[in-house]
């Protein structure tokens, strides 16, 4: 096994915006990349650096994803804010060479709208039977030994420090709150500690999909709005860390007190790994609590992941089966090898079981274990707990089924949360979400498609109604008898909502058959396996072209789409257009165009996944 450090005269900064961790993937890929292109290379969130920093590299890269309506991502806002800063010099951008490359989901209709080659010399690449030395490896905490204070590494006081980072003159007030930070943080991401409340199946045992109703609550006083969200960290099983333990001859320090210890890197490399490195602040950390709560054993693999592994086998035949995988000319194998039926990096290090990677380099093997995002369901007077503070409900279905190979998935995030049982506590984190409903919008008509678990962020919406509804009517009963006419009513509520069975999976139920008497509801359903014919919400939608026009045309009403992110918004688009051309008699062109308006005007908006 050969390595070599990378000690480079020119440099590469990789910079990503991502929301549920796909740019980053591609960012940490490309880096690996960049760095046996003879790069020293940096790879950090957009929030982590100042635009100044990038006149400091060779060249920059910017890989963005889009969210929501076409919005930025939570961590990539703040350097946005700071890219339109008055104060920059024009020129800052002058002598930097950047490219970006954007990522989205073709179902929004604002797909890629956050993002708007470089030239490297003429270099042989490093070749790929050379180990390149991560910047980080897992080290044995001493006894006594402090795990490493990322702020120990700089002088708060060195302005060569901040110049660096920063760019020339840069505000040194702005460089040591950066430093002081002791958690980062991003566009509006809130960490909070919960305890489960209730964990209910809601579907039958004998229905196919298990979902289920969670509900946390927190001390902490939470404002939160429809279309919010709730990040759970999940952790892996501890059967499967075990078995990694095993496999790699990990067990006899599995449970000694670790730290991450850098091997190369500059201040800059090793500032930005504060935020980069979820682990490297705790101060109890082993290799077991880092295999269950902060890496990814389920993940399936990527092309780089087997040309790594594959420096750690003796076994000839595994190393060029390995090697295969990341020929470019061998991507359908890899595909049905990985993808196409799941399989997992746990599972291949099974199937090459003579690879065994020291365990100084798990951090640098595994992806990180990332988040799962789910809409919270709760809303108006649900978002408040008896006895706490905040209430968060969420609807989640369980991830679980078989592969072309006939061996069951699950879902990491659904599967732990399945089984927790009520009174453990868990922390998460909480942000706002892309829907932007504001209370101002209470008496405009609304219309809501949310099929399936898509019905979460609706439900929460159709609670804020309700309190707001019962606001109005205060405030209405102060007026004099004349004015109170009309003004203790909100818009119209319409809700469209499709799942397979009326018996097994029409979620909430009971909560729409007595909110109806108590606000102007109106529930429109789609159960497709309820009769020989399938039936699907933008069926229901072309039945109710009538009311669809009405509402968004002639009353200028808004509509919500949540839900799957697959066929499901296309369909309902469609749906939408046909109402408009049935109802409006419009033409298919001014359809189309009075829905490109409702996208402009906010009065489309979409939350799919």
């Amino acid at each position: 096994m050969t390595t070599e450090g990378q000690r480079h005269d020119r440099s590469a900064l990789i910079l990503y915006g991502s929301e549920t961790g796909n740019a980053a993937d591609y960012a940490d890929e490309l880096g690996r990349t960049s760095e046996r292109l003879r790069f020293h290379t940096t790879v950090a969130s957009l929030d982590d650096v100042q635009p100044l920093f990038l006149a400091s590299f060779s060249f920059v890269v910017v890989i963005i994803s889009t969210t929501g309506q076409g919005d930025l991502p939570n961590n990539a806002r703040n350097f946005w804010r700071e890219m339109l800063r008055k104060k920059l010099p024009l020129s800052h951008l002058q002598n930097v060479n950047c490219t970006t490359f954007g990522l989205g989901d073709s179902s929004y209709p604002k797909y890629k709208s956050s993002s708007h080659s470089p030239k490297g010399g003429e270099r042989a690449p490093i070749p790929d039977d050379i180990l390149l030395q991560p910047k980080w490896l897992l080290s044995i905490t001493s006894e006594g030994q402090k795990v490493m204070d990322y702020r120990a590494c700089f002088n708060d006081s060195s302005e060569t420090l901040a110049s660096s980072y920063l760019g020339k003159g840069a505000d040194m007030t702005h460089f040591q709150s950066k430093l002081a930070s002791k958690t980062p943080k991003y566009g509006g991401i809130q960490r909070l500690e919960v305890i489960l409340e209730e964990n209910l199946r809601l579907t039958p045992n004998s229905h196919w999909q298990e979902v289920r109703h969670i509900r946390f609550s927190s001390p902490s006083l939470v404002h939160y709005a429809p279309g919010d969200v709730l990040t759970i960290h999940p952790k892996n099983s501890l059967e499967d860390v075990q078995s990694i333990l095993k496999m790699m001859d990990w067990e006899r320090v599995a449970d000694q007190q670790i730290y991450l210890a850098a091997t190369s890197g500059t201040e800059h490399d090793i500032l930005l790994a504060r935020n980069s490195i979820p682990f490297q602040n705790d101060p109890c950390l082993t290799l077991r609590k880092l295999l269950t709560g902060y890496l990814d054993l389920m993940a399936i693999p990527r092309r780089s992941f087997f040309s790594l592994i594959a420096h750690f086998t003796d076994n000839q035949m595994h190393r060029e089966r390995l090697l295969e995988f990341t020929d470019t000319k061998y991507l359908e194998e890899l595909y049905d090898y990985t993808t196409r039926p799941r399989r997992s990096i746990l599972e291949v290090l099974q199937e090459f079981d003579s690879v065994k990677i020291p365990w100084q380099w798990a951090a640098a093997v595994f992806p990180k274990l990332r988040g799962r995002q789910f809409s919270i369901a709760s809303g108006g007077e649900l978002k408040h707990h008896e006895v706490t503070g905040s209430r968060f409900d969420l609807l989640v279905a369980i991830v679980r089924y078989k592969t072309v190979i006939k061996r069951t998935r699950e879902g990491v995030c659904t599967r732990y949360l399945a089984g927790l049982p009520a009174g453990t506590h868990l922390q998460v984190s909480f942000q706002k979400g892309s829907l932007d409903i504001a209370e101002s919008e209470a008496k405009r008509p609304i219309i809501m498609i949310g099929p399936g678990t898509g019905i979460a962020p609706m439900r929460s919406l159709i609670w804020e109604r309700y309190q707001w509804q019962e606001g109005i009517k205060v405030q209405a009963s102060t007026l004099p008898e004349p004015k109170k006419e009309g003004c203790h009513k909100i818009g119209e509520t319409v809700l469209f909502f499709g799942c397979r069975s009326q018996d097994a999976d029409y979620f909430y139920r009971n909560e729409w058959e007595t909110l109806q008497t108590k606000m102007p509801l109106q529930i429109y359903t789609a159960f497709s396996r309820d009769q020989p014919q399938k039936i699907y919400v933008q069926d229901v939608i072309r039945e109710q072209s009538a009311l669809v026009y009405r509402l968004l045309y002639q009353s200028r009403g808004t509509i919500y789409v949540c839900g799957s992110s697959g066929k499901m918004p296309q369909a309902v688009r469609a749906a939408l257009i046909d109402s408009f051309k049935d109802a409006g008699k419009m033409q298919a062109e001014a359809a189309e165009r009075y829905l490109q308006l409702l996208e402009r005007e906010g009065r489309y908006k979409q939350e799919t996944w």
